[in-house]
């Protein structure tokens, strides 16, 4: 991560660093861990995978962000996201049109924004059959009904 070298994929330097490194890391990775120095080379290059994920160990926090700030260079991500970045964000993302389905597709009907008016509605009644539905009783006339019963018997 911080070799001088342009960063050219292919080059025969960039090529003889990865190889060795690549050996160094098998080295350490194959077979039991046999000394200490072996099983903490083992931890280290572990961190080293994911290095943002140990920011925060006690012992090693400090070189594992300095070792990611380095790949984040190596890769040219954003060191810091600023408040006004983030506050443009927000505001593209306000000023985005909310996209539905339902809404869009589905729900095309023309009375979406106006109720259909008298003639509209006597032409589908006329479609559906004018005839009126079953009346439902209320509360009061369902307890008539029933005192109605028990006053039979």
């Amino acid at each position: 991560m911080s070799c001088d070298a342009p960063n050219v994929a292919g080059t025969e330097r960039c090529r003889s660093c990865i190889g060795a490194h690549a050996n160094a890391r098998d080295n350490l990775t194959s077979g039991p861990a046999s000394t200490k120095a072996h099983r903490l080379a083992r931890e280290f290059v572990t961190m080293l995978a994911e290095p943002h994920k140990h920011i925060d160990d006690n012992i090693h926090g400090d070189t594992m962000l300095h070792y990611q700030s380095l790949i984040d260079t190596h890769e040219g991500k954003e060191e810091v996201t600023t408040l006004e970045q983030v506050e443009a964000r927000f505001a593209r993302q306000r000023a985005k049109e909310d996209k539905s389905l339902i809404r869009d597709v589905a729900n095309q009907s023309p009375w979406a924004k106006r109720a259909p008016d008298a003639a509209e509605r006597e032409e589908m009644l006329s479609l559906f059959g004018s005839e009126k539905g079953r009346e439902v009783p209320t509360w009061d006339d369902l307890m008539d009904e029933v005192g109605e019963l028990l006053d039979e018997d």
